[in-house]
């Protein structure tokens, strides 16, 4: 105990913010805050090989891409290509283009893999001078409710560190160490299950020409790009399946017969999990001085592409209320940071839980029943037909908040 506390007092720091965690949300406020003057520390407990490789989502949204341009790092940070705007909804092996071009001026949604953007990030935020720590192990987070709350950890090399700081940045996810550091009770947890499986397998496959969504009686499939020569697939699967189940006949069989392609190239699978659909929101999404950002305050359904977007909104605020707080004294950002972030959580739960439900009520009806399926198939018919529903799904799908955020008269 003694050597412990020599340590402390040996190695004591202090900077504004500290982030926890070094995906999307903790790297985009990192860069945010750094853009603003204010000095912060990001603590990441994996490897920078592990997190550089992470592959999730893949479409940075119209809002987002404009987020990133207010900033004046749309060209440093988005890799990939810019989005031609059109969806594929394959029913019964008929296609159906759809747009989701918001029909407003500015940079479309770009075709961005997580790992890229990532990447990306973290090479402008360390040759901004930015504190980038990785193999942070036993991160530990106290007196939040306090003014000074502080940070511990322990280096690769076992070293133990405290930071103390202003605001700690929750950004590690569902299964992180920042919102599991709130006391019980504080937090309200709303959560859903979808009771859906998907299987998700990636794939060395040629990408489809556009994001391509299949409804069939044989259920739900769909195919996306994650690089030139890379492709995410998923198929809708019982939610306590596992993937040995699911050899490589299996997937590429299921997949030409769902997604109505007898011709669908295969390759090599280079990964396969199967994971439940479900979502998660916790009101509020602060505790004294932690302020969650991202996938530790909420979970959303993956169709629709919400996720990380919603991620990155949340980036958005918390940087800007840290500025207008630390240079201009100006605290209304942070008290209302939470309501602002939750405001824009439920209209894309909404959204995602509106695609989630249609495209898989309108194929197989084990689940739902044929009255459901009737009412879904609606739904993708009035998509397909009206102009006005067409239009309305593309400003969700864009990013655009149909209501205007009252609380945010600057964006």
């Amino acid at each position: 105990m003694a050597e412990e506390s020599t340590v402390l007092r040996e190695l004591p720091e202090s900077t504004t913010v500290v982030v926890i965690g070094a995906g999307p949300a903790g790297l985009t406020v990192a860069n945010l805050l750094r853009r603003s003057g204010i000095d912060c520390v990001v603590l990441e407990r994996q490897t920078r090989e592990r997190v550089a490789q992470r592959q999730r989502a893949g479409i940075v949204e119209s809002r987002a891409v404009r987020m990133f341009d207010s900033w004046g790092l749309a060209d440093q940070v988005l890799g990939g290509v810019p989005s031609d705007g059109l969806l594929e909804f394959r029913v019964d092996g008929e296609s159906h283009l759809v747009s989701h071009d918001d029909y407003s001026e500015g940079p479309p949604a770009r075709l961005c893999p997580q790992q890229v953007l990532v990447q990306n990030l973290t090479a402008v935020y360390l040759a901004d001078g930015g504190d980038l720590r990785f193999e942070a192990a036993d991160i530990s987070l106290h007196d939040l409710a306090g003014d000074d709350p502080t940070v511990r950890y322990r280096t690769a090399d076992g070293a133990l560190r405290v930071i103390t700081c202003a605001f700690v940045a929750g950004c590690d996810g569902d299964h992180g160490i920042s919102r599991a550091a709130v006391p019980d009770g504080v937090l309200t947890a709303h959560t859903f299950d979808h009771g859906i499986g998907w299987l998700t397998v990636l794939a060395d496959t040629p990408p489809p020409a556009h994001p391509l969504f299949a409804v069939s009686p044989h259920g739900f499939a769909a195919h996306f790009a994650r690089g030139p020569h890379t492709s995410r697939y998923y198929l809708q699967c019982p939610p306590d399946g596992h993937p040995d189940a699911w050899p490589d006949s299996r997937i590429w069989d299921a997949l030409r017969t769902r997604l109505a392609d007898p011709a669908l190239v295969s390759g090599p699978i280079t990964d396969r999990e199967i994971f439940q659909l479900r979502s998660l929101v916790h009101d509020s999404m602060q505790y004294g001085r932690l302020f969650l950002v991202g996938d530790s305050a909420h979970i959303v359904s993956p169709l629709g592409g919400k996720g990380m977007n919603l991620a990155l909104y949340d980036a958005d605020l918390f940087a800007r209320a840290v500025r207008d707080s630390v240079l201009d004294h100006d605290d209304t950002g942070l008290h209302t940071y939470s309501q602002r972030c939750l405001r824009r959580v439920w209209n894309d739960q909404e959204f995602s839980h509106w695609l989630t439900r249609t495209l898989h009520d309108a194929g197989d009806d084990t689940h739902s029943g044929p009255f459901h399926r009737g009412l879904a198939r609606a739904r993708l018919d009035r998509l397909f037909t009206s102009r006005n529903a067409a239009r309305t799904f593309a400003e969700l799908m864009a990013g655009l908040n149909p209501v205007p955020d009252v609380l945010a008269p600057d964006r």
